[in-house]
């Protein structure tokens, strides 16, 4: 398969910025990277309270595939993080570099 990679711009609610950018640091980069997801960077927009995050995959599986497998890990399970708590609206886009 080849090389995908998401632009995610995530709308966090009001006052939990702060918070939700300490636990997708601690909690879902280390299993996202266990996973074989790269992450090519990550800012917090205050003025929008948005945060904004480019993810990769490149393996023998889609990224969809990939990503199911995230979403039913039970490590992702023991996290006990619902984003629903934290964001109030998502987006996600597949990109490609074009340098």
């Amino acid at each position: 398969m080849a090389k995908t990679t998401q632009l995610r711009t995530y709308t966090v609610r009001d006052g939990l910025l702060d918070e939700w950018v300490e636990r997708w640091r601690e909690e879902i980069v280390p299993l996202r990277l266990k996973l074989g997801f790269a992450i090519a960077g990550a800012w917090a927009d205050r003025e929008r309270n948005q945060f904004v995050w480019l993810i990769s995959y490149d393996g023998p599986e889609s990224f969809a595939e990939r990503n199911a497998l995230y979403w039913s890990s039970p490590e992702r399970s023991a996290m006990g993080l619902n984003p629903d708590d934290y964001l109030s609206a998502t987006e996600e886009s597949t990109v490609e570099s074009v340098r």
